[in-house]
């Protein structure tokens, strides 16, 4: 009877369909700091979950939210800017529901550049000099209003001692060149690369100005959320794996671990950053082991677009999180 019973087993499961991976679009603008997506695809923690994930190609992070609102991507990395939370307001159901990216001291994610001239000059010594310079970040409501805040408190000015200019970061890089702006905070590796140029100046770096920001979030679509919460906590999973595989090989804020030149080679077959040696000496933003977001960061910034009058209805940032995935992920494969 045993044998039978074990024999009868082993027919179900052979007659059993093979269960069909779940397809997740992934919005990405191609970054650096999108490396565990792209740890999770080669090392097959994807596949393991059964998800066929496909990435879906932004120029910004702003460009990914209504496709997310209609269910066109699945997932999105960007920040937590004020369009986000706008979106949540208009009972658009995204979630914030893990951290992609942060900056504790030593781990900058943006630069704050001046143009060489500037400090050639002398006209620019200490921030106190920023008064009067034309400022370039990627877009008002963005992460960077948050670190620029942070940089005036520092500076002893008020917002509007400075001219606010939003341009995306090549953009940036080209106006300081051409002397159309005086600083901007452009992320890697546009930052190194004026650098290495010779026409700007690292001045600061965005950790130093305000440690522990929360630059960028991972963001679930609504029916990501609750009609394939299933799948997206499988998602989860694979994405917290492929960041501790990433976190491991990282030394002093650099990719020089064990695995750091698997990785390197990650990023310049996925993104535009095809400076090996370059990548070697930068120093990254981190992503928490646990995919637990700074809410202080968060909260931080949630109000200062508030106080620029930014948003809209009456939105709290508890309406933008959803930390269950992330915890329920957490949980399964152990802190």
């Amino acid at each position: 009877m045993r044998a039978l019973a074990l024999a009868l087993a082993w027919l179900v499961c052979a007659a059993a369909p093979l269960r069909a991976a779940d397809s997740v679009q992934v919005g990405t603008t191609f970054s650096i700091t999108d490396l565990p997506f792209f740890i999770a695809e080669s090392r097959g923690y994807f596949t393991e979950e059964k998800l066929a994930v496909s990435f879906v190609n932004f120029d910004s992070a702003a460009r990914m939210i209504a496709p997310l609102a209609s269910g066109d991507i699945d997932v999105a990395a960007g920040g937590p800017s004020a369009a986000l939370y706008n979106a949540i307001s208009r009972n658009i159901g995204v979630r914030i529901v893990a951290d992609k990216s942060a900056t504790p001291p030593g781990r900058p994610s943006q630069t704050l550049l001046v143009r060489k001239a500037l400090i050639d000059s002398g006209r620019v010594k200490t921030l106190a000099d920023f008064k009067g310079l034309k400022v370039a970040s990627a877009a008002p409501g963005s992460s960077a209003m948050g670190t620029l805040n942070r940089l005036y408190k520092m500076a002893g000015i008020g917002p509007n001692d400075i001219e606010r200019v939003y341009l995306g970061f090549p953009q940036q890089i080209a106006a300081l060149q051409n002397g159309a702006i005086d600083a901007a905070f452009p992320t890697e590796p546009f930052a190194s690369q004026a650098v290495r140029q010779g026409f700007a100046t690292a001045f600061m770096s965005d950790d130093q100005i305000y440690p522990g920001h929360q630059i960028s979030v991972m963001i679930y679509s609504d029916r990501f959320r609750t009609q394939r919460r299933d799948v997206g906590l499988r998602f989860m999973r694979a994405y917290l794996r492929a960041v501790r595989a990433q976190n491991a090989s990282i030394v002093d804020g650099r990719l020089t671990g064990r695995d750091g030149e698997e990785f390197i080679s990650l990023i310049t077959a996925q993104t535009p950053v095809k400076d090996r040696e370059l990548l070697r000496n930068l120093r990254l933003s981190s992503t928490d082991d646990n995919g637990e977001p700074n809410v202080a960061s968060l909260a931080e910034d949630f109000e200062i677009f508030r106080a620029e009058g930014l948003l809209e209805g009456k939105i709290t940032l508890e309406d933008a999180l959803d930390q269950s995935f992330a915890k329920e992920a957490t949980a399964a494969l152990g802190r």
